[in-house]
């Protein structure tokens, strides 16, 4: 398949995800009128919220499922806005947990009844509440449709069932991630590196990669041989991804992440770099910067000098590069079909050359 046709079949499969979205929304804002104008508005918040991504996880489910010669465009588009509609429930709680108002510059949910508030001449701390109150409720909706959205498709029960069992252990299995950075982000004994790993594993990887693969895989039918290597697959590739996410985090650029690279280092972010830097000699320099709130681009600069000194930048890269191997690995086993290996191939490739 060459390039251009490949990137029309892509934008075909998102747009036909953002119709299923589109459908969904505009029925549940309908159905909140019996409720209130409030309650409308909430949804349209919401929808607003989960627009304009770049629908990653249905991609992944839509990559499985081709390549395994799966027909049911409507199906596959409907498991794909399910996981969307995971992604957007899980970003709304990870910004009240993080206390956070905007997400890429744009007011989110949060902060779009924060605004609100303020506006109207209601106190900060009064106005914050009612946002992160908002947000609460709408991850909440975001969660439930997410089920709701599976139980509407139309396939065999046992498909179906198969699918929510995914869908439930991608929540499960994230909420334990979430739960365990937030006592790693309070805690003054800093994790290891299998410690950061394993959390990033559970609370992102999970749902981002390892289940919407798996679920493209049983919506095409396959055996469990292949749910299960793509489920490995993806746990590698995922865990490459967030190691990424770490190194961009402080030594990637604002245009290519959307958001500052002082953003770690102010928080005090337990990454897989901070992890290693604590076991160097050059951790009694780093320390002090670490958690620092009104952290300076010069202290930053100071900071990505030492993680290069100790190391720690480099052993990153080399993380990244040990799981995206485990990974091709994966694939080379005799029970992936060569169709498999070639579509999930540039998946690990679009990994690597985000930190290259």
């Amino acid at each position: 398949m060459d390039g251009d046709h490949l990137h029309a079949g892509t934008r075909a499969r998102h747009d036909r995800v953002d119709a299923v979205l589109d459908d969904f929304f505009a029925l549940a804002k309908r159905r909140a009128e019996s409720v209130g104008w409030r309650y409308v508005d909430l949804w349209s918040v919401l929808e607003r919220n989960s627009a304009g991504g770049k629908r990653f996880r249905p991609r992944m489910v839509f990559t499985v499922y081709d390549a395994l010669g799966g027909a049911d465009d409507e199906a596959v588009a409907r498991v794909g806005a399910a996981f969307e509609l995971l992604h957007t429930a899980l970003i709304v709680h990870d910004d009240v947990i993080d206390r956070d108002f905007s997400r890429r510059g744009i007011p989110n949910v949060s902060g779009s009844y924060r605004d609100t508030a303020t506006t109207a001449g209601i106190p900060t701390p009064a106005a914050e509440h009612r946002g992160m109150s908002a947000a609460v409720i709408a991850g909440d909706l975001a969660l439930t449709g997410a089920s709701r959205m599976l139980l509407g498709i139309g396939c065999a029960d046992h498909v179906r069932t198969r699918l929510l069992d995914l869908l439930d252990e991608a929540i499960f299995v994230s909420a334990g991630g979430e739960m365990v950075d937030v006592e790693f982000s309070l805690s003054a004994d800093l994790p290891t590196v299998d410690e950061i790993l394993e959390m990033e594993r559970a609370k992102t990887a999970v749902y981002s990669f390892e289940a919407p693969l798996q679920a493209g895989a049983v919506l095409a039918g396959a055996g469990e041989a292949v749910v299960t290597a793509v489920g490995d697959f993806g746990r590698e590739v995922g865990v490459a991804y967030q190691v990424v996410d770490d190194l961009l985090g402080v030594f990637g650029t604002e245009e290519a992440t959307g958001k500052t690279t002082r953003g770690d280092l102010r928080e005090g972010k337990r990454t897989v770099l901070v992890a290693h830097a604590a076991t160097t000699d050059e951790w009694f320099t780093i320390q002090p910067f670490i958690g620092k709130a009104d952290l300076s681009e010069a202290e930053a600069e100071h900071v990505r000098g030492r993680l290069e000194v100790c190391g720690a930048r480099a052993f990153a890269e080399g993380l990244v590069e040990q799981h995206a191997r485990r990974a091709l690995d994966v694939l080379d086993r005799p029970e992936v079909p060569e169709s498999l290996r070639e579509a999930l191939t540039p998946v690990v490739q679009d990994v690597l050359e985000r930190v290259r």
